[in-house]
C-alpha cells in the first residue's frame, strides 16, 4: 500500500474541508432509502455527516427527492444492536456502518441487505470480509486499517517525549478492532523498551476513572485507540490529558483539534466520501461481494501546538520524524 504523509501544526482553530460537486445525472426510478448506523451522539459527527451527503450529491442522490436516510444514533453500544435489528426491519437498501462496531451490531442480522462501511480498522482481520480484494458477503467498504498504524503512533509519541519510559492505553472493549491493536502496541512498547499500562473503558463516565489509574501508575503519556466513544467526546479526553499533564497521542484530527496533543491519522472525510461511491454502486445493481475493500492513501501527523506548549514540550522539526514505510 502506497502512503502519503504530511505534517500538520495546527495553532488553535479547525479546519474545514469543502467537496466539489460533480456534475452527473440524478439516478432515476425509485427512492433509495439508505439505513445510516452509528455509536455517539449526532452533534460529534456532524461533519462526517455533511461529507457523505455531500458525496452522494455528487452522484446524483438528494435527500427528499431520490433518496431518504434513515439516521439511527446509539447512545450506547448495547442500544446498537436494537437500532440494527429496526433498520433490517424497515429493509432499507442499504445499511452505511462506518466502523467495526456498527458492523459487528448488524452484521449477524442480515445476510442480504447490503452493508457499506468507511473506517473499518481491521474487516479481514475480524471475519467481517473474507479478503480485501474479494470481500464475498454483503459486507464491503474503505478501511483505516489501526492495527497496521499503531505501532508508527507509538513511536512517534515516543519520539516527541524521548525521556517518557511509561505510557498509559487508553481502550475500549465495546470495539471490536481493540484486542488486536493491543497486540500490536504491546509488541511496539517492547521493541522501543517502553512499558505500557492498559485501561480499559466502557463509556465516557470511565474517562475520569481511568486518568486517575494512569496517574497512580504514574504514566508519563498516553496512547489512544480509536474507537467510536473516544471519537465522540474529544473534549473531554484533551481536557483530563491536560489536567493530568500528559502528552496524548491519537489516531483521528479531531481529537487533537479539541486539545489533544497530536494524531497520526488518515483523512476520515476523504474515507467517508469514498464510501458514497460504494453506495452509487450497489444501488445500481453491484454486488458488494465483488467490490473490494480499498484502504486509506493519506494520512497526516497532526500535532496542537498550544497544547504542546502548554505541556512545556518541543516539537521536533519534520526533518527529524523517522519517516513512515
Amino acid at each position: 500500500m502506497r502512503r502519503r504523509d504530511f505534517l500538520t501544526l495546527l495553532g488553535g482553530a479547525a479546519a474545514s474541508v469543502a467537496w466539489p460537486l460533480a456534475a452527473r445525472a440524478q439516478p432515476t426510478g425509485k427512492v433509495a432509502r439508505l439505513g445510516f448506523l452509528k455509536f455517539g451522539p449526532a452533534s460529534a459527527f456532524a461533519g462526517r455527516v455533511e461529507v457523505l451527503r455531500t458525496g452522494l450529491r455528487a452522484l446524483g442522490y438528494v435527500e427528499g427527492k431520490n433518496m431518504v436516510i434513515e439516521f439511527r444514533w446509539a447512545e450506547t453500544v448495547d442500544q446498537l444492536s436494537e437500532l440494527a435489528a429496526e433498520l433490517v426491519r424497515m429493509n432499507v437498501d442499504i445499511i452505511f456502518a462506518t466502523s467495526s462496531t456498527e458492523v459487528e451490531a448488524v452484521r449477524p442480522l442480515t445476510t442480504t441487505i447490503p452493508i457499506v462501511f468507511a473506517t473499518h480498522s481491521d474487516p479481514v482481520g475480524l471475519g467481517h470480509v473474507a479478503s480485501l480484494a474479494r470481500p464475498g458477503g454483503n459486507i464491503t467498504g474503505l478501511a483505516d486499517v489501526q492495527p497496521d498504524l499503531a505501532a508508527k503512533r507509538l513511536e512517534l509519541l515516543q519520539e516527541v517525549v524521548p525521556h517518557v519510559t511509561r505510557f498509559g492505553v487508553f481502550w475500549s472493549p465495546t470495539a471490536p478492532s481493540h484486542a488486536p491493536v493491543l497486540q500490536v502496541v504491546e509488541a511496539a512498547g517492547a521493541k522501543l523498551g517502553v512499558a505500557l499500562h492498559p485501561v480499559s473503558v466502557r463509556t465516557v463516565e470511565e474517562f475520569d476513572g481511568a486518568f486517575a489509574t494512569l496517574a497512580r501508575a504514574r504514566v508519563g503519556g498516553v496512547f489512544v485507540v480509536a474507537s467510536a466513544l473516544t471519537t465522540a467526546h474529544p473534549a473531554r479526553l484533551a481536557e483530563l490529558a491536560l489536567q493530568h499533564r500528559l502528552p496524548s497521542m491519537f489516531a483521528v484530527r479531531g481529537n487533537v483539534e479539541a486539545g489533544g496533543l497530536m494524531a497520526y491519522t488518515p483523512d476520515y472525510n476523504d474515507l467517508t466520501r469514498r464510501a458514497a461511491t460504494y453506495i452509487d454502486k450497489i444501488l445500481k445493481g453491484a454486488k458488494p461481494a465483488d467490490l473490494p475493500v480499498e484502504q486509506a492513501s493519506t494520512y497526516e501527523l497532526v500535532i496542537n501546538l498550544k497544547t504542546a506548549k502548554t505541556l512545556g514540550l518541543t516539537i521536533p522539526p519534520p526533518s527529524c520524524f523517522r519517516r513512515t514505510k
